[in-house]
C-alpha cells in the first residue's frame, strides 16, 4: 500500500514498526540491547543506598550532623544493641559469659572497634552491649555480621538468659531478612499476576507470552539504565525505588500492550494484510499511548522537585521504567505481534471480514444504561466518592515506629521492648548534639535541663567541634520523643557562639516528616498542573481535562480514605509512612489519567464521526474491556508489594491497588461516561467539536482511518 504524500509522521512511524522488513531490524536491535543490559542490570542491587543520609533532605539539621560526626567516630558505623535479660536478676556467670561474647563480637567481620559494656540495668534484671558494625557495604554485610554474632549468642548464653539484638543494626539486619530476595519475588509475583489476567483477557494459551517477554525486555533494559545513571550521574537507588520500578513497568507496560493488542484486533478485522493492520492500529492507539506514557514519566519528573533524597530518587527511577517501556511496546511487541501472525490469537483468531461484538457487549449495555440519566448517574457516584474520602480523617501519616514497621515481631522490636522495660526509653538511640568546643560546657548544660532528657555524656572534643549525646526520657519513635528534639534544639541554639545542632534517629525522624509534608504541599499541584497541561494539548480543550483532573483528584481521595479505613479495622497497622500520601496520589493520578486518555481519545475520535453522545457511547464500548483489563493487570502488579513483610510497602501497593480499581471500574466507565454525556459537545471547548455536534467526518474509509490525525 502507498504512504500519501501528507501522511504524518504518527503514520510513517506506524509502517516503520509493522514493516514487512523493518519488524526483523527492531527484533535484532532489542536483542543487541538487551546483550549490552546484561551486566548493568545484573549489578542494580550492588548500587543501592539504603542508609539514613541516602534517604535525608541534603538541608536537614539531622543530615549536618551525620556528616559532622565523621570526625568523632566512623560514619559508616551502626550500633547493634545487644540486650541480655533474666527475670529476678543476672548472675555473675551471666555477666562472665556476656563479657566472653563480647570478645567474640570483636572479631566479626563489619566490627572494627571494640564493643561496649556490658552495662547492667537499675533493676539487675538486664545487660546491655553495644557493638559498633561498620555498614558500609550495606545491609548485606550488617546482616552477615548481626546473623554472625546471634551465633555467638546462641551458643554461649546461659540457660534462662535471653538475648536479643535491637538498636540501628538489628533494624537493618530484620530489614535486610525482610527484603531478601525482593527482586526475585517481585519479579515472579508480577509476572504471575499479569500471566493470570493476560490468559483470562485473550483467552488464548499463546498470545500473553508476547507482552510478558515485551514487559520483561522493558524491565531488564531499565535495570541497566538505572544502574549506569546510579554509577555515573550520581542518581540515588535504594530498595524502595527498585521495587517500584519492577511493579512499574510490568504494570504499565502491560497496560500499553493491552492497548495495543486490542486495537490490532480490531483492525485484523478490517485489513486481510497483518501489516497493514498494525499501522492502522499503531495510527490510531499510539498517539494515546505515547500521551499516557508521557503523563507517568512527567508526573514521576515532579519528584525531582522533593527534598526528601528518596523521593527525588524515585522519580527518575520510575521515568525510566515507563520510558523505557513505552519504547519497547510500540516497537518490539509490534514487531512481534507481525511475526508471529494471527494464529497466535488462537482459538479466537481475528479473520478479515469477521464480526466485531463491542457494540453488544458489556460496557456497551452499561452505556446505555447511564445514557437514561446521565446527570444523576454522575452525581450520585461523585457523591458517594466524597463520602469515601471521609476516611481520610482516619490516616496517621506520622511515621511507623519501629514495632509497627513490620509484620510480626521480629527480634530486634522484641529486644527494643526490653530496653524500654529496664533502661530509660531513649538509651538505645541517643539525641547527638554537635558544638563549637568552646561552648560546648554550656551546650551541655542546656540539653541537661531539656524536658525529656533523661542524663547527658560528657563532651568530647576534635579540633574546634565537641560532640556529647543526651538520653531520651520517651521512646525514640514516639511524639514525645520528637517534642523533645524540638524542645532540644531550642535550647541548644539559644547558646550564644556555639553553633551547636541536634541530629540523631530521633531528629532524623521529626526532620523527615516535616520534609515530606513540605514535599506535599509543593508537589501535587505540580503534578496537577503538568497533567492538565498534557491534557489540554492532547484534547485541544479546557472543559474536558478540567473535569478529568477533577475526577482524578476525587478518585485519590476516595481511594486514600477507603486504604485508611482498611489499613485500621482490617490489617491492624498502627499508622502510614509520611511517603504514603504523596506517592499513592503521584501514582493514582499520573497512572490514572492513563485510562481516562485511552477513553477520551477514542471518544475524541468517534465524536468527529458519529456525534459526541454517540461518540462517548462507542467509546465506552470500544475500551472498556481492554481498560477495565490492564487497570486489573496494574493492581495486580502493586498488590504483589503487599507480599512483602513491611508495612511500609504493604500500603502502597493496597493503596495504589484499591485506586486503580476504583478509576477504572467506577471513576472512568460511570463517572466520566456519565459526565461525557450530561456535558455534550460542551466538554469539547473551546475546539470546533464544541460549536455543533453534527459529525465533523461523516463517515470514514481505510484512507481516512490512515491519515487522519489524533492529537498526540
Amino acid at each position: 500500500m502507498e504512504t500519501p504524500a501528507h501522511e504524518s509522521t504518527v503514520g510513517r512511524f506506524a509502517r516503520f514498526a509493522s514493516g514487512r522488513a523493518t519488524k526483523w531490524g527492531i527484533l535484532v536491535f532489542w536483542l543487541l540491547v538487551v546483550g549490552v543490559a546484561f551486566v548493568p542490570a545484573g549489578k542494580l542491587t550492588d548500587v543501592q543506598e539504603n542508609d539514613a543520609g541516602a534517604w535525608l533532605p541534603s538541608d536537614a539539621e539531622s543530615t549536618r550532623v551525620l556528616h559532622d560526626m565523621n570526625a568523632f567516630q566512623p560514619s559508616d558505623d551502626l550500633p547493634a544493641v545487644v540486650v541480655y535479660e533474666r527475670p529476678g536478676g543476672v548472675t555473675p556467670a551471666d555477666v562472665a559469659a556476656v563479657r566472653d561474647q563480647m570478645q567474640q563480637f570483636d572479631t566479626v567481620v563489619h566490627v572494627d572497634r571494640r564493643s561496649v559494656g556490658p552495662i547492667p540495668s537499675r533493676d539487675r534484671e538486664a545487660l546491655q552491649v553495644l557493638v559498633p558494625v561498620n555498614a558500609q557495604g550495606g545491609w548485606l554485610d550488617i546482616g552477615g555480621a548481626v546473623d554472625t554474632m546471634r551465633g555467638i549468642a546462641g551458643d554461649g548464653t546461659p540457660d534462662g538468659l535471653s538475648v536479643h539484638f535491637s538498636g540501628p543494626a538489628g533494624f537493618a539486619a530484620d530489614s535486610s531478612e525482610a527484603f531478601e530476595g525482593i527482586d526475585g519475588k517481585l519479579l515472579y509475583s508480577a509476572a504471575a499476576v499479569v500471566i493470570v489476567i493476560l490468559l483470562l483477557t485473550y483467552r488464548s494459551p499463546l498470545l500473553w507470552l508476547l507482552p510478558v517477554v515485551s514487559a520483561g525486555v522493558a524491565l531488564f533494559v531499565a535495570e541497566g539504565v538505572v544502574y549506569v545513571l546510579a554509577t555515573q550521574a550520581g542518581l540515588t537507588v535504594n530498595a524502595q525505588s527498585a521495587g517500584i520500578l519492577t511493579v512499574l513497568v510490568f504494570g504499565a507496560g502491560t497496560d500499553y500492550a493491552l492497548l495495543l493488542v486490542a486495537r490490532y484486533r480490531e483492525e485484523l478485522r478490517r485489513h486481510a494484510d497483518r501489516h497493514e493492520a498494525m499501522a492502522f492500529a499503531l495510527h490510531r492507539a499510539g498517539p494515546a499511548i505515547v500521551a499516557s506514557g508521557s503523563t507517568v514519566i512527567a508526573g514521576m519528573l515532579c519528584l525531582l522537585f522533593a527534598s526528601m533524597s528518596s523521593t527525588q530518587g524515585l522519580g527518575p527511577v520510575a521515568a525510566v521504567g515507563v520510558a523505557v517501556a513505552l519504547a519497547v511496546m510500540l516497537t518490539l511487541l509490534p514487531a512481534l505481534l507481525v511475526i508471529f501472525g494471527r494464529w497466535f490469537f488462537w482459538p479466537v483468531r481475528p479473520s478479515y471480514g469477521s464480526a466485531d461484538h463491542t457494540e453488544t457487549g458489556v460496557w456497551a449495555r452499561v452505556g446505555r444504561r447511564i445514557a437514561v440519566r446521565p446527570r444523576v448517574t454522575w452525581v450520585a457516584t461523585a457523591l458517594a466518592l466524597g463520602v469515601a474520602c471521609l476516611g481520610l480523617t482516619q490516616l496517621d501519616a506520622v511515621g511507623l515506629q519501629n514495632k509497627d514497621s513490620f509484620y510480626g515481631t521480629p527480634d530486634s522490636v522484641v529486644g527494643e521492648e526490653i530496653l524500654s522495660a529496664h533502661y530509660p526509653a531513649g538509651a538505645g538511640q541517643p539525641v547527638v548534639v554537635i558544638s563549637d568546643a568552646d561552648e560546648s560546657g554550656r551546650v551541655r548544660i542546656a540539653l541537661d535541663e531539656t524536658e525529656g532528657i533523661d542524663g547527658v555524656t560528657r563532651p568530647v572534643v576534635r579540633g574546634d567541634r565537641a560532640f556529647l549525646q543526651g538520653t531520651l526520657a520517651d521512646p525514640p519513635d514516639t511524639q514525645a520523643a520528637r517534642d523533645t528534639v524540638d524542645r532540644a534544639r531550642a535550647a541548644v541554639h539559644a547558646v550564644p557562639d556555639a553553633n551547636a545542632e541536634v541530629g540523631g534517629g530521633t531528629a532524623i525522624a521529626l526532620d523527615t516528616l516535616r520534609a515530606s509534608d513540605a514535599d506535599n504541599r509543593l508537589i501535587i499541584p505540580v503534578v496537577l498542573g503538568v497533567v492538565l497541561l498534557i491534557l489540554v494539548l492532547l484534547l485541544r480543550a479546557l472543559v474536558a481535562p478540567l473535569l478529568l483532573v477533577a475526577t482524578v483528584v476525587l478518585s485519590f481521595g476516595a481511594a486514600l480514605g477507603i486504604s485508611a479505613v482498611v489499613f485500621k479495622n482490617v490489617f491492624g497497622f498502627a499508622g502510614a509512612d509520611t511517603s504514603l500520601p504523596l506517592f499513592v496520589f503521584v501514582f493514582l493520578v499520573a497512572l490514572g489519567i492513563d485510562y481516562n486518555i485511552f477513553l477520551m481519545t477514542r471518544v475524541h475520535e468517534e465524536a468527529k464521526v458519529v456525534g459526541t453522545r454517540q461518540g462517548a457511547l462507542t467509546g465506552l464500548a470500544a475500551t472498556g474491556g481492554v481498560i477495565t483489563s490492564a487497570g486489573l493487570v496494574l493492581a495486580g502488579t502493586f498488590a504483589v508489594l503487599a507480599t512483602l513483610p513491611v508495612v511500609v510497602f504493604a500500603e502502597i501497593g493496597i493503596a495504589v491497588a484499591l485506586g486503580v480499581l476504583l478509576d477504572t471500574i467506577v471513576v472512568r466507565a460511570v463517572l466520566v461516561t456519565a459526565l461525557n454525556l450530561d456535558v455534550g459537545r460542551h466538554m469539547w471547548w473551546p475546539s470546533a467539536l464544541a460549536r455543533s455536534d453534527v459529525p465533523m467526518q461523516p463517515g470514514r474509509s481505510d484512507e481516512d482511518t490512515a491519515t487522519t490525525h489524533v492529537p498526540a
